[in-house]
């Protein structure tokens, strides 16, 4: 079976809910404290394309972090905007859960239930 991996960060009510949901599922989780280790612009790329969504979409757009790292600004290329969330990964939507070609965004946590059906 393949391994689930979650894009976590342990200050999140919503990401420790969903890891907790894996984790009463059996599931062999790697845990990714994104903001300590940020995915890579590769990495991320292959995350939205699984997700089925737009950078900007996948952006937490009430963060200072991105009016502060011009993320606000529509003449970026969704590549310049994928950069400057690896830098500024506060700005990631949280928490990703992955798993094989499949991604969802655990909010609300019971999302990842898709993965069990």
């Amino acid at each position: 079976m393949a391994k689930f991996k979650i894009y976590h960060n342990p200050r999140c009510s919503k990401s420790r809910q969903t890891l907790d949901l894996l984790h009463e599922n059996d599931a062999d989780v790697e845990v990714i404290e994104y903001l300590k280790t940020p995915p890579t612009a590769e990495e991320l790329t292959t995350i939205l394309a699984s997700l089925k969504l737009s950078p900007q979409a996948l952006m937490r757009k009430k963060e200072a972090e991105y009016q502060a790292a011009g993320l606000n600004d529509e003449t970026l290329s969704e590549a310049q905007q994928i950069q400057l969330m690896t830098e500024n990964p506060k700005v990631i939507e949280r928490p990703i859960v992955v798993k094989g070609k499949k991604a969802v965004i655990g909010r609300p946590p019971e999302n990842v239930l898709v993965f069990f059906k």
